[in-house]
């Protein structure tokens, strides 16, 4: 990849573009020496926001978007920490602005980035159960409550008859019927 100067991560990082921006993947040992690097060596000063991604069966990908305010690019931060034991260190102290996204990855994907200043829960209520965004985790109102729609009344062989068919608003009654 062109224009990116890999520094110290050199045959560390991989360097590809996707849909216009460079993205760099490392191992999560490199992750705060990248995160370095970037800052220093190549002047993406803004750290705009980091967030979790669920990758089943065995991977969370940690992922950081900074910016060069003088050359207005932008740059694509990853690492993957293994599902069954997710730790990454911090990267407070690289950018101060990566608290408040720590915590929030850290409640909602069970990230645990070591060395966090104040790593505590932040959005969901107390005493809440579980991490909602990895893909595993089981909607309660699921379990409570059917899907609605999932059967319309008469279809399950019992109760009521079916409710006559009708065409969704604003479609022309000349186009036939809905069972069609």
């Amino acid at each position: 990849m062109t224009g990116f100067d890999a520094g110290p991560l050199d045959g560390r990082a991989d360097v590809t573009d996707s849909f216009g921006d460079t993205v760099v993947d490392v191992a999560p040992e490199d992750w705060i020496e990248l995160l370095t690097h970037v800052r220093d060596a190549l002047g993406y000063a803004f750290f705009d926001w980091l967030t979790g991604v669920d990758e089943p069966p065995d991977t969370f990908q940690v992922v950081a978007h900074v910016y060069n305010p003088d050359t207005h690019r932008r740059l694509l931060l990853r690492t993957g920490v293994p599902r069954d034991d997710p730790r990454l260190p911090t990267a407070v102290g690289v950018y101060r602005g990566a608290n408040w996204h720590e915590r929030e990855t850290y409640e909602m994907f069970g990230v645990i980035f070591e060395g966090h200043p104040h790593l505590v829960p932040l959005l969901l209520p107390d005493g809440f159960e579980g991490h909602p965004l990895r893909k595993d985790f089981v909607l309660a109102a699921r379990v409570a409550k059917q899907w609605p729609g999932a059967k319309e009344p008469g279809e399950s062989g019992h109760g009521a008859p079916s409710r006559r068919k009708t065409l969704p608003p604003g479609v022309p009654a000349d186009w036939g019927s809905p069972d069609a």
